[in-house]
């Protein structure tokens, strides 16, 4: 008979009472379902303890002794401190530039400066020029400070996404001892505060995700989602960079509004509240804070500067030194203009008593962007009988209509604008024809000098200054006045090119009248002048000039590298160089090759994981592996978007753009660590993290000379290039510390044993020389040249013998000289390196017998020669 299931006793009714449980549960004590069904707001925040509080302050002190150490050398300007040093400086005297970053970052530190009291007036022109009453220590200060917050925000991101205090501090060991990081956060460059603010960005947006998950709608929520938006518009405002940042929270942001999508508890109506609180904050908060840095940029900017003839002439004519006085609308015969080109911003239509050097040999036409008088011209009607160069004098104004034929008459030398059938000099083409001025003051010219007015837009029917754009066909050619981006070289004094284009482009030949005088015209005729642009007008078209330029910065660079060599440390750039000393941006080799690796694993193991699930493997329903997914997606999502996206862009790119990416990096290796980690017991976890640690500020003191400009040896610098590619320059340290003692122009006391130590290095320096290890390449190739060197030998003596056999069965006594001129007595006559060896020498009996002086070993020597001749050069 089978059997057959007992059935479970009903459970007893209500009226009866149940038995105490065994274990009764504690106080506020929840079932899982009770769990599931209350409020959110009872799940426990993560807040460190005080202890940890303790540690971080601990390590924010490790921090500041790494990045201020000796922050005051080098004591003059270090690689791009070339552009950000001369920006503040800028500032402080309120003169418009252009860069092509935002101005945040190089607000706080003309900030620093200017509390510091720079007064601007040193320039910051090259790299190693020595600092002149300049605070630039406190310049310094902005960014080494910036760097220096970087590392608790490190350490609670990871806290905040569930790791543990020992990955934290692990994060927080990395960060400090990061040699790129702490030599970019020690100089006047953007990137530190870059990176913190990125840092400060996913820092709020995680702590936002963790209050949405216990109180959305709360106090708490409300202010860290506006925070998100703050940080995000700051760190925007730095470098366009932070646009990644943005599209990293912003994708965040999508995957919780489409899990909330999902979550048949939340209403429509709320999940539109969700969506208009992270439009809001994460999109409008971001623009005005980006904006708003632009507004103090303009206000501090008044004045006319060397950026200038980047903008429109609109922007210009905001700025002080550049406004004019309202002008005559309406031009006329007789006109004196000054003509500005519309599209390229070169400047006004311009010509002085200089010839070309060739093709015709006449006066120059350039475009030039200052305002001068060479920049005159003349209205002449080329139709008009007699003289039309004096013929509107006596004649009532007459306008200048669409089609209307005209001369132009250069004032200050009395010539005409002329085109005619030569080449340019510079843009040598057949489409293209030179254009000078051609005349004299009595001269009336000829048919060269006619140009027919095209006036640009069909509303239009007469000339009008300042509203009315035009082109200028050449009456006998039918080529278009034009000019391009292209500069005359120096007998041209690096104006722009103007020439007579047959298939001139729209907008290069378009040409406006700027200022317009005429004697003839009453005092109350109308009058115009530039339309003052808006703040957002302003804006936008600053952004643009922005995107342009940075977009053109395409030549290449010595030290610039593409993407694909900075997650290997292949290179890294030169930043100073000066009295043996330099600082050369490098990163810690064991951060980055850890954290590549763990970008690595983390791909594969990713990749192997939806392999598994596509075979029917649950390991996504592992609240382990979901846990570790989530938070080293986030990471790995921030390191992507920091880094990929530079493999698109064709500008000079350097090792400097990885650090935000670095920064994504070193988190995930540290998730990866607490991962693997997890089931060690604490005490184990905490050795793991300590020899990690150990060996990061290991490699971090072996090139720790390079971020803080510190002296070393050739020795030390050739071992401490353990790449091939790292072209730090190790003939610029010198070869032993006695040597960096000579340097020095003070006599140390006798009393001092550190400075007594280094008198008898000085002393014993020539014997005491340190080894050089070479690597491992060039010791095989001196054994093959020795090789080489020993068969070379063993085949001259067996040749030396052969020839001494053959003697000896001839009677001749054999003689063998090292190669020079043979004198009369059979003496070598060479005049060599050994001054003249004038001697034989010759094998009898068994035995060598040298007569004379010296050999001079010319036959060797030649072999060397000749062997040296055909070996690689090892540039360094």
């Amino acid at each position: 008979m089978a059997s057959v299931r007992a059935r479970r006793p009903p459970s007893p009714p209500p009226s009866i009472a149940h038995p105490p449980p065994r274990f009764p549960p504690k106080a506020g004590h929840l079932d899982a379902d009770a769990r599931r069904a209350a409020p959110r707001s009872l799940a426990r925040p993560r807040v460190p303890a005080a202890a940890e509080w303790r540690v971080l302050a601990v390590l924010l002190l490790v921090g500041a002794g790494v990045r201020l150490f000796r922050i005051s050398s080098p004591d003059s300007v270090v690689f791009d401190e070339v552009h950000f040093g001369k920006f503040a400086a800028r500032y402080i005297k309120t003169r418009y530039f252009v860069d092509v970053h935002p101005p945040l970052a190089k607000l706080l530190i003309t900030l620093a400066a200017w509390i510091f009291g720079f007064n601007g007036h040193f320039e910051f022109d090259d790299i190693a020029k020595p600092f002149v009453d300049t605070p630039y220590v406190a310049m310094r200060m902005v960014p080494a400070l910036m760097g220096l917050w970087t590392i608790p925000l490190g350490y609670l991101t990871l806290r905040m996404l569930d790791c543990r205090a020992t990955t934290a501090m692990l994060a927080a060991v990395l960060l400090t001892f990061e040699n790129a990081l702490v030599t970019q956060s020690r100089h006047i460059l953007l990137d530190a505060p870059l990176i913190f603010f990125t840092a400060l960005s996913t820092f709020f947006y995680v702590c936002f995700a963790t209050e949405n998950a216990r109180r959305p709608f709360s106090e708490a929520w409300w202010t860290w989602l506006v925070l998100t938006g703050g940080a995000l518009g700051a760190v925007v405002s730095c470098k366009w960079v932070g646009l990644f940042t943005i599209a990293l929270v912003g994708l965040a942001t999508l995957r919780q509004l489409w899990i909330l999508l999902g979550d048949t508890r939340v209403s429509p109506r709320l999940w539109i509240k969700h969506f208009l609180a992270r439009a809001l904050c994460l999109i409008l908060v971001p623009l005005l804070v980006y904006m708003f840095i632009f507004h103090i940029h303009f206000a501090i900017l008044q004045n006319s500067g060397e950026g200038d003839g980047f903008m429109s002439p609109e922007f210009q004519h905001t700025l002080g030194g550049h406004r004019m006085d309202d002008t005559y609308a309406d031009v006329a015969v007789g006109s004196r203009v000054t003509i500005r080109h519309v599209n390229t911003q070169g400047g006004y239509l311009h010509s002085h008593p200089h010839n070309y050097p060739a093709g015709s040999k006449q006066q120059q036409i350039t475009l030039y962007p200052h305002l001068d008088e060479n920049n005159d011209w003349r209205i002449i009607n080329a139709s008009s009988p007699g003289d039309p160069y004096t013929s509107w004098e006596g004649h009532p104004p007459a306008y200048i209509p669409d089609g209307a034929r005209i001369k132009l008459r250069h004032i200050s030398t009395a010539k005409s604008l002329h085109s005619h059938d030569f080449r340019p000099p510079v843009s040598d083409v057949d489409f293209q024809n030179e254009v000078s001025a051609y005349g004299m003051a009595d001269f009336e010219g000829d048919m060269n000098d006619d140009w027919i007015v095209e006036i640009d837009g069909s509303a239009a029917r007469r000339l009008r200054t300042l509203r009315t754009a035009f082109r200028l066909k050449h009456a006998l050619t039918g080529c278009y006045l034009f000019s391009h981006k292209v500069k005359l070289p120096a007998w041209g004094f690096d104006q722009q090119e103007v020439t007579c284009n047959k298939n001139a482009v729209r907008a290069n030949s378009l040409w406006m009248v700027e200022t317009n005088w005429h004697p003839h015209l009453p005092a109350n005729a109308p009058k115009v002048n530039y339309r003052t642009p808006s703040l957002l007008s302003k804006f936008l078209e600053l952004n643009s000039v922005m995107w342009t330029t940075n977009a053109g910065l395409t030549e290449r660079h010595t030290y610039d590298s593409r993407p694909a060599s900075w997650p290997i440390l292949r290179r890294g750039i030169n930043f100073w160089v000066k009295d043996h000393r330099q600082v050369y941006l490098t990163g810690n080799p064991l951060v980055w090759w850890m954290s590549t690796a763990a970008v690595s694993a983390y791909v594969a193991v990713r990749a192997l994981l939806i392999l598994r699930a596509k075979r029917g493997f649950r390991d996504f329903e592992n609240t382990k592996v979901v846990k570790y997914d989530t938070l080293c997606g986030f990471l790995f999502l921030g390191w992507a978007l920091h880094y990929l996206p530079f493999f698109l862009m064709t500008r000079q790119l350097f090792l400097h753009h990885y650090l935000p990416a670095l920064y994504f990096a070193v988190l995930l290796l540290c998730a990866v660590f607490d991962f693997l980690t997890a089931s060690l017991r604490p005490v184990a976890r905490l050795a793991a993290a300590l020899v990690l640690a150990l060996l990061v500020v290991w490699n971090f003191a072996i090139f720790s000379p390079l971020a803080y400009g510190l002296p070393w040896t050739k020795a030390q610098c050739r071992a401490a290039q353990w790449r091939s590619t790292w072209d730090f320059s190790w003939y610029a340290a010198l070869s032993s510390p006695s040597q960096y003692l000579m340097n020095l122009n003070f006599t140390p006391p006798p009393q001092c044993r550190l400075f007594r130590r280094l008198r008898e290095l000085r002393s014993q320096r020539a014997r005491n020389a340190p080894r050089i290890r070479r690597p491992r390449h060039h010791r095989r190739r001196r054994r093959a040249r020795a090789r080489r060197r020993r068969r070379c030998a063993r085949a001259d003596g067996r040749r030396r013998r052969r020839d001494a056999g053959r003697a000896r069965e001839g009677g001749a006594r054999p003689r063998y000289f090292c190669g020079g001129a043979r004198g009369e007595d059979g003496r070598c006559g060479e005049q060599c390196g050994w001054g003249g060896c004038g001697g034989w020498r010759w094998r009898w009996g068994g035995g060598w017998i040298e007569g004379g002086q010296r050999c001079c070993g010319w036959r060797a020597r030649q072999r060397r020669r000749w062997w040296r001749a055909r070996q690689p050069r090892r540039e360094w």
